[in-house]
């Protein structure tokens, strides 16, 4: 049987993320119109390749939510671009969906400094993966998805090995076939990219398809949570005069009131854009708003039509 380190190193040689694009061998020679055109070109291969996993994304969705029904979580584990797409996607949880900071969370190799500048050797370190989710304090609960372009990366593999010796749920996301990391996941997603335009470069087109995957990932379990009515942001976080300007204009839309009516009602909700569509619809005071969609488990439409239905 061929030691973690041997497999690491055969992937190395093998890894299409880390092969020369044969469409690009004259980059330095292109005009800025004609990289921009290959670029464009190889982007559009991101989605389609998404689109192949489509299955497997799905399998992870679910057991997302499954980790936010029993009160879990949802920990982005990577290094480098790969961490800095955990995190990015986990911070903008916050406003979108009015999720505390802690349900969705991005760890990186190297801690905070390597969210800006590299850190060397930081992604080395099974044993780094491991105690940063020990600082978190990971449960069983949770879900880990250990994020790595070249699926390989030793940080990802030990938050993962962890997780999973805990009892947690664990998914990985990588850019190559086989990946390592995949042999430490229950739900592994592979999308195959291909050679970068610039070699090795992983923040293109792996960028881009994690990117996407992420965004798949966090806003269809928010759905699945109840997070979302129609396509409306129904727990936005108004922290700033836009978002409470889009928060009234969502209670508008949904109930069909005026703007003065959905700012009174905004402010009998204490800024809650749920529970002043609750209270409007179905003609309930604040408290009663608030028990109702409690026991709807978060959904407009079950919390409205429970009332109806009395």
């Amino acid at each position: 049987m061929t030691s973690l380190e041997e497999r690491m190193n055969i992937l190395l040689e093998n890894l299409t993320t880390e092969t020369r694009n044969q469409r690009t061998l004259e980059l330095d020679q292109l005009s800025p119109a004609s990289v921009l055109k290959l670029m464009q070109e190889e982007d559009e291969k991101v989605s389609l390749a998404v689109k192949e996993k489509l299955g497997e994304i799905e399998k992870v969705v679910t057991c997302v939510i499954q980790s936010f029904k029993q009160g879990g979580r949802l920990i982005y584990t990577g290094a480098g671009t790969s961490g800095r797409m955990g995190i990015l996607d986990a911070v903008e949880c916050v406003p979108t969906f009015g999720t505390g900071p802690d349900i969705v969370q991005g760890l990186i190799a190297g801690g905070e400094t390597a969210i800006r500048l590299a850190v060397e050797g930081a992604e080395d370190s099974i044993e780094q993966g491991e105690t940063d989710l020990k600082l978190i304090n990971l449960t069983p609960n949770d879900t880990v998805v250990g994020i790595a372009a070249s699926g390989r990366t030793p940080y990802v593999i030990g938050a993962l090995k962890y997780a999973a010796r805990i009892g947690a749920s664990t998914a990985s996301l990588s850019c190559n076939e086989k990946a390592e990391i995949s042999r430490y996941a229950q739900y592994p997603i592979e999308i195959l990219t291909g050679a970068e335009i610039l070699t090795g470069s992983t923040r293109l087109k792996a960028g881009t398809a994690q990117k996407m995957v992420l965004n798949m990932i966090s806003t269809a379990a928010m759905i699945g949570i109840g997070k979302v009515y129609s396509n409306l942001m129904v727990d936005v976080q108004p922290t700033n005069e836009k978002l409470v300007l889009r928060a009234k204009s969502i209670i508008s839309e949904i109930t069909g009131c005026d703007m003065d009516t959905a700012s009174i009602y905004y402010e009998r909700s204490h800024h809650q854009v749920k529970v002043a569509v609750v209270m409007l619809l179905a003609g309930l005071g604040l408290e009663e708003a608030q028990q109702r969609l409690q026991e709807s488990g978060g959904f407009i439409r079950q919390a409205v039509q429970h009332h109806k239905g009395e």
